[in-house]
C-alpha cells in the first residue's frame, strides 16, 4: 500500500512509503506549537546545514575532534562532495536506503548529512554491530548502498555476500585510490539538496525487540526537525557558545540528536570520540572546554568523584554546565552523587527509538530525585491500564505518549502492539505523582536495559543455543549497582560439559563473537532445567524472582 506524501515526494525508489505501516494504525501527530507548523517541503539537510552558512555560522567551528576542527562551511563541503560520490558515482536514488556504519567522527556526520541531501534514507547502524546483526539490518531495510569507516569494515565484508540488495559499499578514512575521500576529492561544486517532502522519510533507526527480530523505526525530514524544536527549546536550552561532548553513538537516536543534530541546530560545536569511556571523557571535557555532556547513569556513577577531584564543573572553575542522562532511568542516588561531585543537576530525559528523543524530562530548575519529569512541550502523555483506559494518579500502568512524533515501523505487524487508540505505547512501566512528575518502574517486557544499551532477552537465547555445550537456556535481566540491568543467562548444559568457570568463560566469548559484545551474559547460573508451562513455555517471571 503507498500512503500520499503531504508534500511532493522526492522519493523515486518509494519502498519506504509502501511499507509505511495503515494511517489506522499510526499515533495521533501533534503539530500544535507554532514552531512545528512545517512546509509541504522539506530537507532537513538545508535547515540544519545550507541555512546554517546562510545566517552567517560558516565559520564558526562545527565538529571537533582528536587533530580536527571543522567549521560550518567544512562539514558543508565534505557532505557536499560526498552527495556527489553517491548520487554521480554511486548511482543512489532519492528513496534508496543507505547503511552508515562508523565510531562517532566527523567523517560519519558529512556522510549522515551526505545522504540526506541525496534524498536518500540514511540506515544507522550502532558500531558493534557483527555480520550477524548486520545482515538482519539490510535484509530488512533492502538497503542497496553503504558508506564504512575503513576500521569498522571486516564484520560488513562478511555480511556483504548474504545481502544480494547491497551492491555498492565504500570505504572512508581510506587512504586508497578507491577509499571515499578520494572520490571526494573529484568533486567540488556545490550539491543542491533534493527537494524532499516534509513526509518524505530520511531515516531508518533499528530497535531490538523481545523476539530479537529487528525493528526498523521510520522517521520523516519533519520529525528531525520537531526533535530539534521541541526538547532542547523547551528543556535543554543551550546555546550556541556551547561545546557538547558525550559516549552515545550517532547509530543510537539518543546520540545522533544529542552531538548532531541538536548542537548545529543552534549554531553550536559538538566534539566526536571513537571510544567515548569514562576515562577518555574525563580527558576530553577540559581538553575542548565542554560544556554540554550527553551520557547514560552509568557513567555519570563512574566518573562522579574523579569529576569532582578534576574540578570539570562551572562551579568548580572547569566548563561543564549541563549534563544530560538518558537511555536507561536515572537513579535518584546517581542524581544526588553526580550534583554532590559537579553541583550540577542532571537532566534527565525518557525517550525512544520510536519517538526519535526525549519526550519526558524536567530541566535543572524542575528535577526532582527519582522522578522522570512531566512531558515536553509538544508531547502529551498519560498512564493506561491492560485494556486501555487511563489510570489515575499514584497507580502503575503502561505509559503511553503522543506528540510531533511517533512510531512507524517498516512492514511489521509488531505496529498494532505499540499504537493504541492513537497512543504509542513505549514498554514501560510509570506512575504520576500527585505534582504530574512522571516516576519510571519498570519495563513491561523482556528487553533488558544495561548500561542505556536495549539487549533483546531471546536475541542472547538464540546465540547461546547455537553452542554445542548448550541444551536449553534462559535469559532475563537482573539489578545491577553499576549498569542497571545486567544480562545473566540460566543454562542447562548437554552431557559431557562442565558447569565451571571454564564454560562460562567459554559461553560468554562465544556470544561476544557472534553478536555486538555489550550483549553477552555477564552472569551465567547452571541449572538442572527451566521452569515452564504444562504446555512447555518458557515461565520468565519465575527466573526473576527466583532468590
Amino acid at each position: 500500500m503507498t500512503i500520499p506524501s503531504r508534500g511532493r515526494t522526492a522519493h523515486v525508489d518509494t519502498f519506504t512509503r509502501d511499507h509505511l505501516p495503515p494511517l489506522a494504525q499510526q499515533p495521533v501527530y501533534l503539530f500544535d506549537l507554532p514552531e512545528l507548523q512545517f512546509p509541504p517541503q522539506l530537507n532537513c539537510a538545508v535547515e540544519l546545514l545550507d541555512k546554517a552558512i546562510d545566517r552567517g555560522w560558516g565559520e564558526r567551528p562545527c565538529i571537533l575532534g582528536p587533530d580536527l576542527r571543522w567549521t560550518y562551511a567544512e562539514l558543508q563541503r565534505k557532505a557536499d562532495a560526498i552527495a556527489h560520490v553517491l548520487a554521480d558515482e554511486m548511482g543512489v536514488r532519492p528513496g534508496q536506503r543507505v547503511l552508515l556504519r562508523a565510531p562517532n567522527n566527523a567523517m560519519l556526520a558529512a556522510c549522515w548529512f551526505g545522504v540526506m541531501k541525496t534524498g536518500a534514507v540514511a540506515v544507522a547502524t550502532m558500531p558493534l554491530l557483527r555480520a550477524k546483526e548486520l545482515k538482519q539490518v539490510v535484509a530488512k531495510a533492502q538497503v542497496t548502498h553503504a558508506l564504512c569507516d575503513l576500521s569498522l569494515a571486516e564484520e560488513l565484508q562478511l555480511a556483504q555476500p548474504h545481502c544480494p540488495t547491497l551492491t555498492q559499499v565504500r570505504l572512508f578514512n581510506d587512504a586508497s585510490p578507491d577509499g571515499l575521500e578520494a572520490a571526494m576529492a573529484r568533486h567540488t561544486r556545490p550539491f543542491m539538496a533534493v527537494d524532499t517532502a516534509a513526509d518524505d522519510t530520511c531515516l531508518l533507526a533499528f530497535t531490538s525487540g523481545t523476539t530479537g527480530e529487528p525493528k526498523a523505526t521510520m522517521h520523516f525530514h519533519q520529525d528531525v526537525m520537531a526533535i530539534c524544536l521541541c526538547w532542547p527549546k523547551h528543556v535543554l536550552r543551550a546555546n550556541a557558545d556551547d561545546v557538547f561532548i558525550g559516549s552515545p553513538p550517532l547509530g543510537f537516536t539518543f546520540g545522533l540528536g544529542g552531538l548532531l543534530l541538536f548542537p548545529l541546530s543552534i549554531g553550536a560545536s559538538t566534539v566526536l570520540l571513537e571510544k567515548a569511556t569514562p576515562p577518555v571523557l574525563l580527558e576530553a571535557i577540559p581538553q575542548y572546554r565542554a560544556t554540554v555532556l550527553f551520557t547514560a547513569p552509568t557513567t555519570y556513577r563512574a566518573i562522579a568523584e574523579q569529576a569532582r577531584e578534576r574540578r570539570l564543573s562551572v562551579a568548580l572553575g572547569g566548563t561543564l554546565r549541563k549534563c544530560v542522562s538518558a537511555g536507561e532511568a536515572l537513579p535518584a542516588a546517581t542524581r544526588v552523587q553526580w550534583k554532590d561531585a559537579t553541583g550540577i543537576e542532571a537532566i534527565d530525559g525518557i525517550g525512544s527509538t520510536e519517538m526519535l528523543h526525549i519526550f519526558i524530562s524536567a530541566d535543572e530548575t524542575h528535577a526532582r530525585a527519582g522522578a522522570t519529569g512531566t512531558p515536553v512541550p509538544g508531547y502529551q502523555a498519560c498512564i493506561l491500564d491492560p485494556d486501555g483506559h487511563p489510570l489515575p494518579r499514584g497507580a502503575v500502568g503502561r505509559l503511553a505518549v503522543r506528540g510531533p512524533t511517533g512510531c512507524r515501523y517498516l512492514d511489521d505487524p509488531r505496529q498494532a502492539q505499540y499504537v493504541h487508540d492513537g497512543w504509542n505505547v513505549t514498554g514501560d512501566a510509570y506512575c504520576v505523582d500527585e505534582d504530574g512528575y512522571y516516576r519510571y518502574q519498570a519495563r513491561t517486557d523482556d528487553m533488558i536495559i544495561s548500561a542505556g544499551y536495549n539487549i533483546a532477552a531471546p536475541e542472547v537465547e538464540t546465540v547461546l543455543l547455537e553452542h554445542a555445550a548448550v541444551a536449553e537456556c534462559a535469559v532475563i535481566g537482573v539489578p545491577d549497582d553499576e549498569r542497571g540491568q545486567i544480562v545473566k543467562a540460566f543454562v542447562v548444559l548437554r552431557a559431557g560439559h562442565a558447569p565451571d568457570a571454564a564454560t562460562v568463560n567459554l559461553l560468554q566469548d562465544y556470544v561476544k563473537r557472534a553478536v555486538a559484545p555489550y550483549k553477552y551474559p555477564r552472569a551465567i547460573e547452571f541449572v538442572a532445567d527451566l521452569p515452564r508451562t504444562a504446555t512447555g513455555k518458557l515461565q520468565r517471571f519465575r527466573l526473576k524472582t527466583a532468590p
